[in-house]
């Protein structure tokens, strides 16, 4: 449709690029905050250790001091009340000791509330810190799990836009050749069995008028003409049927149809070597299962007689263990099945066919070394779903 914007498949897949890339920068900056965090709360934790180390003898000292004070303070007490008794010197001695013993004792206390404040300052900063850690642990955790989703299942939507784009024109491409095969059969009818028809009915005012005029002998080899030109039609007829269905494959089966029909694609493949085997007993498959093989090893062949330039081609057919197995080898030239190639309808067609029976298809190839195709199809599905 005019207008219509197209998903670029390439410009998502940079998209979903720049997504991880900034999920994953944004993820080593948090990674990096925990890991600061972690390393300053394990100096803090230490320090706190050595806080606490330092608080726990400063209260000893201090509580050693408050003795030492008390006993200095009832030594002042007895200097005053006998202050007659005792020398100057002594009484000075006795006031300077218990004035000395105060003012350690207020530094100590000090120094204690200063380290009761540091040790609490501590305990809240490795709360906080530990929050952190804690936080920016989760957060990596979760970023984590959004880049696996980043670089699993959200890589497979390009992918899934890319399968839907490729069958909306494995859809359109299939309604295309309908209508080519419809023209196609429509000049082949017209060219062949139409125009022989056409012949046959002029042919058979010839016989009648040669009998009148020219007797009975050249009436007969002109009925022999006549034959030949009824037969010509009708093998067109039924090629054309056989391109269209092949009556075999209902009447004979898969194996027979095969056979005939690889044995006529070699006759008309000039110098090209088609060999089958069939493994296993010759036994009657469910109607679509056959057909579908049939399409798919015509499909492989074709390929193999078009693109690839085979001078031999080995079909093998196996039933075993519940599946049908289908190979089909050449020595062409190959390729890279990596390498998406546009309009690789076939191929396309040939995964849809295998997919809707359940089965898997496997391309080995690499450029000058052949190709093989691998199919393997469930049979106890098909044939339930057949029945």
């Amino acid at each position: 449709m005019a207008g219509e914007k197209r998903w670029d498949v390439k410009q998502l897949d940079e998209i979903v690029e720049k997504m991880i890339d900034t999920v994953q920068h944004s993820k080593d900056e948090i990674f990096q905050i925990g890991e600061q965090s972690r390393q300053e709360h394990d100096h803090l934790l230490r320090e706190l250790e050595e806080v606490k180390r330092l608080t726990a003898e400063t209260i000893e000292e201090a509580d050693r001091l408050e003795g030492e004070a008390r006993q200095a303070r009832r030594r002042l007490s007895e200097v005053s009340q006998n202050f007659s008794s005792h020398s100057e010197r002594y009484i000075r001695q006795a006031y300077e000791a218990a004035h000395e013993l105060h003012v350690k004792l207020a530094m100590v206390r000090e120094r204690e509330k200063q380290l009761r404040l540091r040790r609490d300052e501590l305990e809240r900063r490795l709360a906080s810190l530990s929050q952190i850690i804690a936080r920016a642990d989760h957060l990596v955790g979760q970023i984590t799990v959004v880049l696996n989703y980043l670089n699993s299942d959200f890589r497979h939507v390009s992918e899934m836009i890319e399968g839907v784009r490729q069958k909306q024109e494995f859809g359109l491409k299939i309604i295309e050749a309908q209508e080519e095969e419809r023209r196609r059969l429509s000049r082949e009818i017209h060219d062949g069995p139409a125009q022989m028809l056409a012949h046959v009915l002029l042919r058979s005012d010839l016989v009648e008028k040669v009998i009148k005029e020219r007797g009975t002998e050249e009436a007969i080899a002109e009925i022999r003409d006549f034959r030949k030109m009824v037969y010509s039609a009708l093998s067109e007829v039924r090629r054309i049927i056989y391109d269209l269905r092949p009556m075999a494959l209902d009447d004979l089966g898969l194996v027979p149809t095969l056979k005939k029909y690889l044995q006529t694609a070699e006759e008309y493949s000039k110098g090209v070597h088609i060999s089958f085997v069939h493994i296993g007993e010759e036994v009657r498959l469910p109607s679509r299962m056959e057909a579908a093989v049939f399409r798919l090893v015509q499909e492989s062949v074709q390929n193999a007689l078009k693109h690839a330039e085979a001078r031999r081609i080995d079909v093998k057919l196996e039933v075993a263990c519940g599946d049908v197995l289908v190979s089909v080898k050449d020595d062409g030239k190959g390729f890279d099945p990596a390498v998406k190639k546009e309009n690789a309808f076939g191929l396309i067609g040939m995964r849809e066919r295998v997919e809707l029976l359940g089965g898997t298809l496997t391309i080995r190839s690499k450029p000058g070394r052949g190709t093989t195709v691998f199919i393997r199809i469930p049979l106890d599905r098909t044939v339930s779903e057949d029945r």
